[in-house]
């Protein structure tokens, strides 16, 4: 090659270094300028941008239920819960031997007899026989002590006879001794008659009150003797209940300090109560009354039983069902009324006796002087104002003295139905 080919080339390859410079300088300028610009433009949206309109937000207060409290007389009622037992509780037991010739259709469990008619007779053809001869014991004793009293007359007509207006100085002469052996042998012989003919009349069993039958063991032909039971017999008069009953629940009865009677003085009024029992996911009443305690204090609970009594507990009124023994259920006793009292719902109570009042659309805490609790209600007397609104609603942070809402429409007025409640150790406080 030349040295004017070399110096040409040389030439050519410098105009494309240059212009190749050229080119990214342009691009990189270009870049300046595009970014100048955005950042222009954000300069320009944020100076001229409008700041968004603030809005106060409105506190609003919490909503809450309420309930009027109103003071009246509050009869309290305290609960117990006990077993049915039947009052009168009879074995039946034969006092003769013999075999067993009759039996009542109603002799057998669940099944129910008057009173009055025979339960069980036992063969009486023995003891018949036994009245017949003690019938004829009797009239040969009868017979003697007649020819005795005749022969001692003979022998008083003849001493007469013989000696006139003198006594005779023994006995002997008129047949005395005589005479009260045969008089006690006459009545010897009545009282094996009277022994025979009752050992005749115990040979038919009969109860002389309506009963209902709990077992049976007995059967015809079969030979019982004295002393063997054949059933057991409840009296369907009245049953009775066993409640225990703690000692401070027994300061809500009318009970002396001294006497294990629940009667006044005049003996005439009762301790009203009402039985509970369920049955086939239904509730049934009954009525009943407190007849005694017990006069003990169990050993264990420490409690004070109390005995109450339903007549006629068997007897179904619509489709009531029969108040069998063995049925567990619960006792609703009246006890005294509280005066002027004000019955404040359970869960309207937070902690140990404190309330929230509502007053000036202001919650208000206060403590209460509860006088006694049941499982609905805590009673007070004082310490809260007569018509005052009780919340009885939740509240997550309450605070004495926040605002609250009340809608009129949802207020909630106490029934007058507060009476009393249940009592029992689960709902005391």
């Amino acid at each position: 090659m030349t040295t004017h080919d070399k110096t040409a080339e040389s030439h050519s390859g410098d105009r494309g270094h240059r212009t190749r410079q050229g080119g990214g300088l342009l691009q990189a300028l270009l870049a300046l300028v595009v970014l100048a610009l955005g950042v222009a433009v954000l300069v320009a949206f944020i100076k001229f941008r409008k700041s968004p309109e603030q809005i106060e937000q409105e506190v609003v207060a919490p909503l809450v239920r309420v309930r009027t409290l109103r003071a009246q007389d509050v009869q309290m009622t305290v609960q117990g819960y006990g077993e049915v037992s039947p009052k009168v509780r009879v074995d039946i037991i034969p006092e003769v031997s013999g075999k067993v010739v009759f039996i009542h259709s109603e002799l057998r469990s669940g099944g129910i007899v008057p009173a009055n008619e025979k339960l069980v007779q036992i063969d009486s053809r023995d003891y018949e026989l036994a009245v017949r001869q003690a019938a004829a014991a009797v009239a040969e004793a009868q017979v003697r002590l007649d020819t005795e009293v005749a022969e001692a007359e003979v022998a008083r007509r003849e001493w007469w006879q013989l000696h006139p207006e003198t006594e005779p100085t023994s006995p002997l002469v008129f047949r005395e001794p005589q005479i009260g052996r045969a008089r006690a042998g006459l009545e010897s012989a009545e009282a094996q008659l009277a022994t025979a003919e009752l050992r005749l009349e115990r040979t038919a069993i009969y109860l002389p009150f309506d009963v209902l039958i709990a077992t049976e063991s007995a059967d015809l032909g079969q030979y019982v003797g004295v002393g063997q039971p054949l059933a057991t017999a409840y009296g369907i008069d009245a049953f009775e209940i066993e409640v225990p009953l703690e000692d401070e629940d027994l300061a809500w009865f009318d009970v002396s300090q001294t006497s294990i009677s629940l009667r006044d003085g005049s003996g005439e009024r009762r301790v009203q109560a009402e039985v509970q029992a369920e049955f086939g996911d239904q509730m049934h009443l009954w009525n009943g009354y407190v007849t005694r305690m017990t006069g003990q204090v169990d050993r264990m609970s420490r409690m004070v039983p109390l005995v109450v009594e339903v007549r006629k507990p068997l007897d179904g009124a619509g489709e009531r069902p029969p108040l069998l023994p063995g049925a567990f259920v619960k006792v609703l006793i009246g006890g005294r009324t509280l005066e002027n009292a004000m019955a404040v719902p359970r869960d309207a109570i937070h902690g140990e006796d404190r309330v929230w009042l509502v007053n000036d659309s202001r919650l208000h805490v206060v403590s209460l002087d509860i006088v006694r609790t049941d499982g609905a209600f805590a009673y007070v007397t004082d310490g809260i104002p007569n018509g005052a609104a009780i919340i009885v609603s939740a509240l997550d942070s309450p605070v004495d003295g926040m605002a609250v809402r009340v809608p009129e429409t949802e207020t909630e007025k106490e029934s007058t139905d507060t009476g009393g409640g249940d009592s029992d150790s689960e709902g005391r406080e």
